[in-house]
């Protein structure tokens, strides 16, 4: 259907997007969605966040917030291929025949599985499985199952996502080799210049250490948060490292390289912290004002979100439903009847 590479990448929903989330993969997932070198797939992973989460509004909620958060941000749908999972029916359908192909010792060696399995021992659990579900053990097929299904050339992840990626290559090979080459194997990319923020506490910017900064909070508490960001007891006056500040480094991950230049001389000049988290705040939120206009348009608008994900689905299909066929012709399991 295209001569473009295509390049795929999930979101699990699971939370509300974050500054963190906004440097490190919604900006330049968005900058991409302008080329026409690739085609980009971007889903909302609603499946895989049935794994961690079993709060229904939450994750009805979040679907809606990271949805409208893409487009306010300036999505190119009319390139991008933007869905919901679950909209996707091909893709649950197959995973099982995924599952069906792979071997639960390469299940085993999954970075997850082992981790809680190793969690149970060391807090002297009798049974070493306790809490893991099937689809904690099984998230690499479903994740096999998102990316073959559009046979994805490149997949942008972290280094603790390439294990899934290569899962993913194991599985494509096995299920070639017994019915015909169906898949693509794909490739993992790791940008190494993906930025990294700081949360309120120093450490990384996550929803697991309960740090983060929405992107798209309201005047009001997003200054109160940026407020508590820690610092350390320097006075006003005294000059001071910005390389170790992460006030600094959430300000040079939105600034342009000449306003980074002007704020690393304030702080060798001795600026105060009070200062310092003003200017952050005046600056995000000029920065971040017209697309939380657009966002909190789409908020009290849900079906219009809405209608731009049945959108992104039908695009979808036009690729997953062809390569079903095929796919249950191989396994000898007769087409659906449309």
């Amino acid at each position: 259907m295209s001569s473009q590479s295509i390049v795929l990448t999930g979101i699990t929903t699971t939370g509300t997007p974050h500054l963190g989330n906004y440097v490190g993969a919604i900006r330049p997932a968005i900058e991409a969605s302008r080329r026409h070198d690739v085609l980009p797939f971007y889903f909302l992973a609603d499946y895989h966040a049935l794994i961690k989460c079993q709060d229904p509004e939450r994750v009805n909620r979040s679907t809606l917030e990271i949805a409208a958060t893409w487009l306010a941000l300036g999505l190119d749908t009319a390139n991008a291929v933007f869905y919901r999972q679950s909209d996707v029916p091909e893709i649950a359908e197959l995973a099982w025949m995924l599952n069906c192909v792979t071997a639960k010792g390469l299940m085993n060696r999954a970075h997850a599985y082992k981790a809680a399995v190793q969690a149970n021992e060391d807090s002297g659990e009798g049974d070493p499985d306790k809490g893991v579900t099937m689809g904690l053990f099984n998230y690499p097929v479903l994740m096999a199952a998102d990316i073959l299904m559009f046979n994805a050339h490149k997949v942008p992840v972290g280094r603790d996502q390439v294990q899934h990626i290569e899962m993913a290559r194991d599985i494509a090979g096995r299920f070639n080799h017994l019915y015909g080459e169906h898949f693509v194997l794909p490739e993992a990319v790791i940008s190494e210049d993906t930025a990294t923020l700081s949360g309120l506490d120093g450490r990384k910017m996550s929803k697991s250490y309960d740090n983060v900064i929405p992107i798209f909070l309201a005047e009001k508490p997003f200054r109160k948060l940026i407020n508590k960001i820690k610092t350390n007891s320097l006075e006003p006056g005294v000059p001071k490292d910005p390389d170790t500040c992460t006030l600094y480094s959430i300000y040079k991950a939105f600034a342009t390289p000449e306003e980074t230049a002007a704020i690393r001389r304030r702080y060798e000049e001795g600026i105060g912290w009070g200062e310092m988290k003003g200017v952050l705040f005046e600056y995000l939120n000029e920065h971040l004002k017209a697309a939380r206009e657009r966002y909190d348009a789409l908020m009290e608008a849900p079906e219009k979100i809405e209608e731009v994900l049945q959108e992104g689905a039908a695009k979808a299909r036009e690729y997953s439903a062809p390569l079903m066929k095929k796919v249950r012709a191989s396994v000898g399991i007769r087409p659906l009847s449309r």
